[in-house]
């Protein structure tokens, strides 16, 4: 189970163009920027991003829009990134918005290998055009399909060399959840500590999940 930290820039090596990836961040609190960054640097391409919002300008993954490495966003809001709003204008990026709770259940059931979520959420709206509606007891719901993804990157508070994680306050958000839903795991702790500093009933993702740490720079 021990695993070496790898660089950020390795980490945005094994996340080929094209690929699907959930992130964590909530306007950019709770992203992983050494991973942003590195891709940036390395002219990723054709990314499909998923995850709460683009947060802003210059922050979190609004980097990626501007950079030109996502072709399509899978989120909850892009009312903070006028850049994402031009892209999707001029149909330089597909964006597809999904109410944020609704966003959370089908990331959930996809790591939990649910066939969807039922929800009364956009019933009547453009969010249910094209899904079906199913009856249970009486009531009406929306069938939302899982999420899963090629990889995930998120942002932690500690991680051990087992690949346990912790997180802290409110950049926790999207970032526990993504880990159960995606085929790669990529986690960037903001420091990794010795096996067992981490006390066990602190570990909010367990190592099992993580396959790889990105180290802090030096």
């Amino acid at each position: 189970m021990h695993r070496r930290a790898i660089t950020a820039a390795r980490a945005a090596e094994l996340i080929p163009d094209g690929a699907s990836v959930l992130f964590g961040g909530f306007m950019g609190v709770g992203t992983p920027m050494r991973i942003v960054d590195a891709l940036v640097a390395r002219g990723a391409r054709g990314l499909t991003i998923i995850g709460n919002d683009t947060a802003r300008p210059g922050i979190g993954v609004g980097r990626l829009i501007e950079a030109g490495c996502v072709a399509k966003a899978i989120v909850s809001h892009i009312g903070t990134n006028p850049v994402t709003q031009q892209k999707m204008m001029a149909g330089q990026l597909a964006v597809e918005l999904v109410p944020q709770g609704t966003l959370a259940e089908r990331i959930r059931a996809g790591g939990a290998g649910l066939g969807g979520v039922l929800t009364p959420t956009g019933l009547g709206t453009v969010v249910a055009e094209g899904k079906r509606v199913i009856e249970v007891q009486g009531r009406d719901f929306v069938l939302e399909e899982p999420i899963t993804a090629d990889v995930a990157i998120l942002h932690a508070h500690e991680a051990d060399y087992n690949g346990n994680l912790t997180y802290r306050l409110t950049a926790t958000n999207f970032n526990p959840v993504i880990a159960l839903a995606a085929r790669s795991v990529i986690a960037e702790p903001e420091e990794i500590v010795p096996v067992g500093v981490i006390p066990p009933d602190h570990v909010r993702t367990p190592g099992i999940l993580v396959d790889h740490l990105v180290e802090r720079p030096r």
